[in-house]
């Protein structure tokens, strides 16, 4: 890997030149109100995991179209009263696991929600859920699923289910705060559920997926990006369709309509979602936000460095 990108000082002032569909709020609006039409009580049922350390729940709610949604609910053994909970994301092709691949935010005192991810899960995290709406030509992966209408566009139900993993854990009987969080795939759920949702204190989202899409697909070639050149390349007259179609999941058009305190990552050497793609989401940002800046990282962006500052942003924001 090296330096390929814009220079850092252009970074800092970058915003994207894709401008913003006319009816985006008007789109998310009714997907989500159809979606809480259909919704169901989420289904809690306690799992038996061997860990003494941590409580764990298997949680089922309702996502896009009523459909069903896996999720683990990690929390401190025998904690009682109010607790925040950060609702985690998970990054491209991976699902939720098991229960001890997710131990970070209950060590820290929190409770954890791990969202699985539909269709997922099969790449290097098992997952359990299903995309039963899944259909139509596509490259391989999902970048590309129905992406010839917005409508029937992969990432539509996958932002919906992500904005009620939100709800979920607000209706939680202990849940106090909510935050949201996740790496890749994960910070760019986490860009559109916080944004979509009024009930997010704290949005961390590590080296987003799903940001300045139309410039990340001209400037790396790396999954999953290329998949959606790959699709383009059998089909140049769909190409418009496919591009207007990924504006109502972009990140910066999310970002401006999220006001609660951010913490973004960026690697300067991350080829799979280029820092520029990164900044111009940040630069958006509506509300208070820092940056952390991996100068000499590609996707990996910081590793347990960023995970130790995620818990140091956490505990600062809500005075723990």
């Amino acid at each position: 890997m090296a330096l390929f990108d814009l220079p850092l000082t252009e970074l800092r002032q970058h915003r994207s030149a894709t401008p913003e569909p006319a009816d985006f709020d008007a789109f998310w609006s009714a997907t989500l109100e159809q979606a809480r039409e259909l919704a169901a009580p989420a289904v809690l049922t306690a799992a038996d995991t061997g860990l003494r350390a941590v409580d764990t729940t298997d949680v089922t709610f309702t996502g896009y179209g009523g459909q069903p949604v896996k999720a683990w609910l990690n929390r401190p053994a025998g904690a009682e009263g109010p607790l925040p909970v950060v609702v985690e994301f998970i990054g491209y092709g991976g699902g939720r696991g098991y229960p001890h691949d997710w131990l970070l935010w209950s060590a820290a005192g929190y409770a954890h929600l791990v969202m699985d991810t539909r269709g997922q899960g099969g790449g290097w995290r098992a997952g359990e859920t299903p995309d039963p709406d899944g259909s139509g030509p596509q490259s391989p992966g999902f970048l590309t699923r129905g992406v010839l209408d917005p409508h029937t566009f992969y990432y539509r139900r996958l932002i919906t289910d992500a904005v009620r993993a939100v709800e979920t854990a607000r209706a939680l009987p202990f849940a106090s705060d909510v935050l949201v969080s996740g790496i890749s795939q994960g910070g760019g759920l986490a860009l559109a559920a916080a944004a979509l949702s009024d009930q997010v204190a704290g949005v961390i989202a590590g080296v987003p997926f799903l940001c300045d899409i139309r410039r990340a697909v001209t400037i790396t070639d790396r999954a999953p990006y290329a998949e959606f050149v790959a699709f383009c390349r059998l089909d140049p007259a769909r190409a418009a369709r496919a591009l207007s179609t990924v504006d109502y999941v972009d990140g910066v058009h999310f970002a401006p309509r999220i006001t609660a305190p951010a913490l973004v990552s960026a690697a300067l050497m991350d080829l799979t979602c280029p820092p520029s793609t990164v900044f111009a989401a940040y630069n958006a940002l509506g509300g208070p936000k820092e940056l952390e800046l991996y100068e000499w990282d590609g996707h990996d962006g910081g590793q347990g460095h960023f995970s130790a500052r995620c818990v140091t942003f956490a505990n600062t924001l809500l005075g723990r």
